[in-house]
């Protein structure tokens, strides 16, 4: 039972106590001035908040979504975790609080209707407490809530911007999306409950909000404006954009989410009672906040960022500084210039594997993203065709970096993006033993950079550009290759450098020049090239 019921009880009881003595308890003011009032309805939000966490389901969930956190944060380590584009980072933390929210909307929804259940609606018409009043204090029961995921997103945020590796610039706006998702959630199932009396209105509004939220988005050509409606707007794509390319109404967002909190608190309160001036243009400011918010949010992108997405990609040179270390030039956008060390370290593992000319051969590494079809487009680009010219993304850590090697040793061994991409002769070998046979651990490298994670068969093998095709007995030498002393295979490497790169010498020759046994009579090649 809540504050409020065992107030009203405590009431009830005393007026029917002695008939015809009307004695008023000793140091109790009986008209309590607005000052207690306010005080009083903190009590008993303090009270409801209590009584919300206490509730399992929104305990439990809260628990998951707060370890779910810290297992990313402090146990979860993969490579591209080091290398965090915060721009991303910010906008990563919204979607983990919408479980939390949904919990919370029949959460108070339940609470805000405990009284009517137990049918003790009665009592509270003896309490000076205006059902708005309590109604206000059910809204407020979800504040606690919204700052703990605050603080939750908090840490994943400035965990991820302490690290060495993080480029970009986040963004508070983005990062206010799941406090204020929460509170909307809150205010929603207290809304709900002055509305329909019943248990099950908050159920029925989590179901009926999946199928819009699911549906509706997939029957509208245009729906740009009609996902901003939605209060997490999930754009997530392969690649990292830069910050001037993100083009998210994340300011109008915000306004109208915080409008929109408001506006439903207004409501709920107007439909509690609570006609005072002061309600009733609180509510009209909302309104106007909301729809402000819903017109800055609706327009798609802009004529300027669509040119300025398609520049970035077509003429990267025009927006990029580049940077000389050794004999490789390394241009970048400006939020990774720091990058450049890192391609450079992966550069000089792969050149001093390679023979003749490719070992000091000049290259121009130059940093790619396709971002004209917008944050949620794909991460195929086309490769390069000027000799020595090396894509890298804007992903970086993980399998980013054996991939990366791929066609950089495509370029060494073909000579450029376009020729190296199309490869799937003899020379396969050639470029997966440049590209991982220096690697601190080829074999897992070897695994990660391949589409089915194996190390046997066919496969697709991963780049920035186009994917590499490896046979059965590509991978088969190439994996024999990875077992062996790598000083050995390297010096056979060199040493027959231009027949192993060239196109004419068969598969059974490659694997004699390199020291691997030939594979058995009859067990099949498996390859597209020879047959």
């Amino acid at each position: 039972m809540s504050t409020s019921t065992r107030m009203s009880t405590g009431a009830g009881a005393g007026a029917g106590e002695g008939a015809g003595v009307a004695a008023a308890p000793t140091g109790v003011e009986p008209l309590p001035g607005r000052r207690n009032r306010g005080a009083a309805v903190l009590v008993l939000a303090r009270f409801e908040a209590r009584q919300l966490l206490l509730q399992a389901p929104v305990f439990v969930f809260f628990l998951l979504y707060f370890g779910a956190t810290c297992w990313k944060l402090f146990f979860k380590h993969e490579g591209m975790n080091d290398y965090p584009a915060l721009q991303d980072v910010d906008r990563a933390t919204q979607n983990g609080a919408l479980l939390v929210s949904v919990f919370v909307l029949t959460g108070v929804n339940r609470a805000t209707l405990l009284s009517r259940r137990r049918d003790t609606d009665r009592h509270f018409e003896t309490l000076v407490m205006d059902p708005w009043r309590r109604t206000v204090a059910h809204a407020l029961s979800a504040v606690p809530l919204a700052a703990a995921v605050a603080l939750t997103v908090t840490l994943d945020f400035t965990w991820a911007a302490l690290k060495p590796g993080a480029v970009g610039h986040g963004s508070v706006l983005e990062l206010v999306v799941s406090p204020l998702t929460v509170l909307l959630a809150g205010v929603l199932g207290v809304l709900l409950a002055r509305l329909i009396p019943s248990v099950l209105g908050g159920p029925l509004f989590v179901i009926a909000g999946f199928v819009a939220t699911a549906v509706v988005p997939q029957l509208v050509t245009d729906a740009h404006w009609l996902r901003w409606l939605s209060p997490v707007v999930d754009e997530t794509g392969p690649d990292a954009f830069p910050s001037d390319l993100m083009g998210r109404p994340a300011a109008w967002h915000a306004l109208y989410l915080a409008g929109l909190v408001a506006l439903v608190l207004g409501a709920a309160v107007l439909r509690a009672g609570g006609r005072t001036r002061l309600v009733k243009a609180a509510t009209a400011v909302a309104l106007a906040a909301t729809v402000a918010g819903i017109a800055g949010q609706s327009p798609g992108d802009s004529a300027a960022l669509t040119a300025a997405r398609a520049k970035a990609y077509l003429h990267p040179e025009k927006v990029q500084s580049c940077r000389e270390i050794g004999t490789t030039t390394y241009c970048a956008y400006p939020e990774w210039a720091g990058r450049s060390e890192d391609w450079a370290a992966v550069v000089k593992r792969v050149q001093s594997l390679a023979g003749g000319a490719a070992g000091g051969e000049r290259l121009t590494v130059r940093q790619r993203v396709d971002a004209r079809q917008g944050l949620e487009g794909g991460a195929s680009m086309d490769p390069l065709t000027g000799r020595g010219q090396v894509t890298v993304g804007t992903r970086w850590g993980g399998n980013r970096v054996p991939e990366f090697a791929v066609g950089l040793a495509g370029v060494l061994v073909g000579g450029d993006e376009r020729s190296g991409g199309t490869v799937c002769d003899g020379r396969v070998v050639t470029i997966m033993w440049l590209a991982l046979g220096a690697d601190p651990d080829p074999m897992a490298a070897l695994r990660n950079v391949r589409l089915e994670d194996n190390v046997t068969g066919s496969s697709l093998v991963l780049a920035p550009t186009a994917p590499l095709i490896m046979s059965t007995e590509q991978t088969r030498i190439v994996r024999e290759l990875l077992n062996m002393p790598r000083y050995g295979v390297t010096a056979r490497v060199k040493a027959h450098w231009t027949e192993l790169t060239s196109p004419k010498t068969s598969m059974a020759r490659v694997a004699e020049l390199l020291g691997v046994p030939a594979a058995p009579k009859g067990s099949g090649d498996g390859e597209w090239c020879e047959k």
